[in-house]
């Protein structure tokens, strides 16, 4: 699949069908390397819980197209996926977009045409150049930036920080994540330049785990709220996130609290209950996260050791990863688990079992390669594992859910 960043084809395709993006409600633009689908899937079930109709444009997709789109709280349907390509593939003949700027299009063309109250628009890759970097938003959201996709967006952090900057608007609020003071600083310079008024974590606002809840604290006021629904300590900041996201499009404390309760996202620390693997997985715990990066291994290894810590179990981890992902780091930010690893492939350009489960070696774990998912949980269920957790791809999150389609999103 071709990924060529630039805003040109994508401004000159959306010029071809009216400019959707310029009729869409009011839009929140989320970018950042780690938490912004959860960030998302918290401010959309505050919102909703408020009484508005709201539409969601999110990438990638675990199984179905389909969850890309979410119009007025649904999924768009497969007819209206295919109406809507068929109009712009009409007009795309000199235009020549990806297939990134063609989806992006299409969410902002049937975003346009359904009424709705408010839009959350999730960055796909960087922000700057983004296809979705046309819109003009009532609000902004950075969430925590790490390096990630280092062949587009380099290996620099100030550089990825500058990149995902790139969303922020003049005279447009932001709020931002706690992060790195290198990425602080560049986002900080560039809402300086442009003009966009910050609201950050750690100054302006926090969150904390607090009786087995959520505090927030800004400089007007405190909540007290319900846990967040997403499992993990990590959760706790970006629900944190979205609750100054959520006072900031003025919603009201009693919605804000239901959509914490309420919140679900797939693959972030997701717990399968029903489906062929957690069949398969017995009385263990079957756990599944797509997160990718080192700081998202970070999270996920504080995520374990807080299950652990109230029930220790023996653990396995089943690790699949795309092969220009950095598995070295990824183990080295699992390091202090005690897991055994075992190895898989899916689909796709990814790193062979035997790769990832010397890298694994080299962090310390004891690792074996296997020939499939269920191989390797046959193999973990064989050693006693009483706490499985796959993990280390979206893709291969989604090749899990979607063998089980009493577990698709919905």
């Amino acid at each position: 699949m071709r990924i060529d960043l630039s805003l040109e084809r994508v401004r000159a395709l959306l010029a071809a069908v009216g400019d959707p993006h310029r009729r869409l409600p009011p839009v929140v633009h989320v970018a950042g390397t780690n938490g912004k689908g959860s960030t998302v899937a918290f401010l959309r079930a505050m919102a909703e819980a408020a009484g508005l109709r709201v539409h969601v444009n999110t990438s990638p997709h675990l199984v179905r197209f389909n969850e890309r789109i979410r119009l007025a709280g649904r999924l768009i349907e497969d007819a209206d996926i295919d109406a809507i390509l068929d109009r712009l593939e009409a007009v795309d003949a000199g235009v020549q977009a990806t297939v990134f700027e063609m989806t992006t299009a299409a969410a902002f063309m049937v975003m346009a045409e359904v009424p709705a109250e408010l839009a959350i628009v999730e960055v796909g890759l960087g922000g700057k150049l983004d296809a979705t970097n046309v819109v003009d938003p009532r609000l902004s959201v950075i969430t925590p930036v790490d390096l990630d996709h280092a062949e587009f967006l380099g290996g620099e952090l100030a550089g990825v920080a500058g990149e995902k900057a790139g969303i922020l608007k003049p005279g447009r609020p932001a709020v931002i994540a706690r992060q790195h003071e290198t990425a602080m600083a560049v986002i900080e310079a560039r809402a300086a330049e442009v003009g966009a008024p910050l609201t950050v974590m750690g100054v302006d606002f926090d969150a904390w785990a607090e009786r087995g809840g959520l505090a927030f604290q800004n400089q007007a006021r405190f909540l007290d709220l319900p846990a967040p629904a997403l499992t993990g300590p990590h959760q706790i900041a970006n629900a944190g996130l979205a609750v100054a996201a959520a006072l900031e499009l003025g919603l009201p404390e009693a919605a804000i609290a239901e959509g914490l309760r309420t919140a679900s996202w797939p693959a972030r620390m997701q717990r399968l209950t029903a489906g062929r693997y957690a069949q398969q997985a017995g009385e263990a715990e079957l756990w599944l996260d797509g997160g990718h990066n080192p700081h998202a291994a970070a999270a996920v290894r504080e995520a374990l050791m807080a299950l652990q810590a109230r029930d220790p179990r023996p653990m396995a981890l089943i690790v699949g990863m795309l092969s220009n992902k950095n598995a070295g780091g990824f183990f080295d930010a699992l390091r202090g688990l005690d897991a055994r690893v075992f190895t898989v492939a899916f689909e796709g350009a990814c790193h062979t079992p035997e790769s990832l489960a010397d890298a694994a070696r080299r962090s310390g774990f004891e690792a074996a390669s296997a020939a499939s998912v269920e191989a390797a949980l046959d193999q973990a269920r064989a050693e006693g594992a009483g706490r499985i957790l796959i993990c280390g791809s979206l893709y291969l999150a989604g090749e899990v859910l979607g063998a089980s389609p009493e577990t698709w999103p919905t």
